[in-house]
């Protein structure tokens, strides 16, 4: 039994193919030279792609948000404090330990967002922040919500904020906001 081999390749209008491209009937000098001048063609298509991500040695941070927990990592030596996934010092290259970030925080700095990602663009204007935790040496960056920003104030500036958690984490930085306290 002989396998029929198709003569030609299946043609779909799924936005693949180019119709009519401009090209000149005759082809010489002249027309190759005028090709220079053309304005590029550009074809359109979707695109998707699987990624797998590895968080590796910031997996408990997300770990920690999925079940409600805020980690930092401190220096053992030092006692530096990260507010945010560190695996080693930066001062001194030494690995660090987990520790437990409190769930309260300080406001210390902020700013509204009038434009963002393609995923957080739905979503502006939202205030970004930057939280000061009690005995952490650097400030958290993150989401502050139920609060106007088309009403900023520098008054916000030392309000006392406090950790709320996605239910289902997405296991991103985004799984933990904050609001006035």
């Amino acid at each position: 039994m002989s396998k029929k081999i198709p003569a030609r390749r299946e043609e779909t209008l799924g936005g693949y193919i180019l119709h009519a491209a401009p090209f000149p009937r005759e082809v010489n000098e002249e027309t190759l030279a005028m090709l220079k001048q053309l304005t590029p063609i550009q074809i359109e298509q979707p695109y998707s792609i699987t990624y797998l991500h590895s968080y590796g040695q910031d997996s408990p941070f997300f770990a920690g948000l999925s079940n409600k927990v805020q980690l930092g990592n401190r220096d053992p030596e030092t006692g530096y404090t990260y507010a945010t996934p560190r695996g080693h010092d930066m001062y001194n290259g030494n690995e660090t330990d987990w520790v437990q970030m409190p769930a309260e925080g300080t406001l210390h700095a902020f700013t509204v967002c009038h434009f963002g990602s393609e995923e957080f663009l739905p979503e502006t204007p939202f205030v970004l922040a930057l939280v000061e935790f009690e005995g952490a040496d650097t400030l958290f960056l993150t989401r502050l919500t139920g609060i106007d920003p088309d009403e900023p104030s520098l008054d916000w500036i030392g309000m006392k904020v406090k950790a709320r958690y996605l239910r289902n984490s997405k296991f991103k930085p985004t799984d933990v906001y904050f609001n006035p306290a």
